[in-house]
């Protein structure tokens, strides 16, 4: 797939930042040119923390949707904690201030690696 590859990785962890195994993470966005695929599943997918409540998966870093900064979608969920979505952003994107629901709390922590970008990000649930 064309694109610049992300590998992105991280934890769900509890409020007291105890691993939360069995959460289940599901994860959609754009292609590079800033595509959404409405009729499969390109670029779409979901998966479950393991014991020591990390996920990680490897996309493409998504190209600019019409009136939207770069961002990937995320839900999080986990028994008796209700779902949480969001949505997580590029650093040093100029389009991020435009964006009328950008939160720079949900910013990817973003390092070059050898095949493209490594991201990180932790969620934190009421668990």
């Amino acid at each position: 797939m064309a694109g610049t590859r992300l590998a992105l990785s991280g934890r769900v962890l509890s409020r007291d930042c105890r691993p939360i195994a069995g959460a289940r993470l599901d994860f959609w966005q754009a292609d590079a040119s800033g595509t959404y695929d409405n009729a499969g599943y390109r670029l779409r997918g979901n998966q479950t923390t393991g014991s020591d409540g990390r996920f990680a998966l490897v996309t493409v870093v998504p190209g600019e949707y019409p009136g939207r900064t770069e961002h990937i979608h995320v839900k999080v969920q986990h028994a008796g904690t209700g779902t949480l979505t969001t949505q997580l952003y590029f650093p040093g994107v100029s389009k991020n201030q435009q964006d009328s629901i950008f939160d720079a709390r949900l910013l990817l922590k973003i390092e070059p690696s050898e095949s493209g970008l490594a991201a990180t990000y932790d969620f934190v649930l009421d668990a």
